[in-house]
């Protein structure tokens, strides 16, 4: 793994922007019912899987939508993180230290950006249709399986944002384990009814591919991270020197 120049890509961003505002507007045009179709048959698909015909499959779907199950998740992105550091032969932990902090402030931002933003809303499948299966029905702990407003994904934007990151700065294996995990993440929401199809590949994505690029693939986050880090080396420099005064 090795340290990247921060470069400013713009053919990249205009092409990530471009398939945004494409997939916003397959989705926003009158009368393409391509996105409303397929979220209707890929909901009904799983959800004719809930009950207690197939009450196994059932009880581990409301176990992937648990809160544990959102934890668990969280603390596997740290541990590839982790592993991403121990691999980082040149940077080390302080590098990712400076990556993380620059994340979490990024999504920070887009969370707030889509929170006044965006004023359109939907409810998941499950609070839309008569007569569907819930899986909270049918097991004793609590699970996610409604929302009031599920446009756009925000578990989506989140994992999609871990990705981004570990996309730009992680070498391959820590890629694809950043990818498994953020599938991982989002599409047991899609399984269990908790959201269409499109509040994840239209709303998250759309959002992650106009916003991400110009954070990514721009100077903008190697110099944020660095930032942090040599912040972070000054730091370790100071306190040994406060600690040998008081003593």
């Amino acid at each position: 793994m090795f340290l990247r120049v921060p470069t400013m890509n713009f053919a990249r961003i205009l092409l990530l922007n471009a398939l945004g505002v494409l997939l916003i507007t397959s989705w926003w045009v009158p009368y393409f019912t391509f996105w409303s179709t397929l979220d209707d048959a890929v909901f009904w698909w799983f959800n004719q899987t809930i009950g207690d015909d197939h009450l196994r499959w059932t009880e581990i779907l409301a176990a992937l939508n648990s809160r544990r199950y959102d934890i668990l998740i969280m603390l596997c992105m740290l541990s590839v993180m982790g592993w991403a550091s121990y691999r980082d032969r040149l940077g080390g932990w302080r590098r990712w230290f400076g990556i993380g902090v620059t994340m979490l402030i990024t999504a920070g931002l887009v969370s707030e950006m889509v929170r006044h933003v965006i004023t359109y809303g939907h409810p998941s499948p499950t609070m839309t249709f008569d007569e569907v299966n819930l899986a909270s029905s049918f097991v004793e702990f609590v699970t996610k399986d409604q929302a009031g407003n599920s446009f756009p994904g925000d578990h989506g934007i989140m994992s999609m944002i871990f990705a981004g990151f570990m996309l730009t700065f992680g070498d391959r294996l820590t890629r694809l384990a950043s990818i498994a995990l953020t599938l991982l993440a989002i599409v047991p929401r899609i399984m269990v009814g908790a959201h269409w199809l499109s509040d994840v590949l239209v709303g998250s994505l759309s959002i992650c591919l106009l916003l991400l690029p110009w954070v990514l693939c721009t100077p903008l986050a190697p110099r944020m991270s660095a930032s942090v880090t040599a912040g972070l080396k000054r730091l370790e420099s100071i306190l040994p020197l406060n600690i040998s005064n008081r003593s």
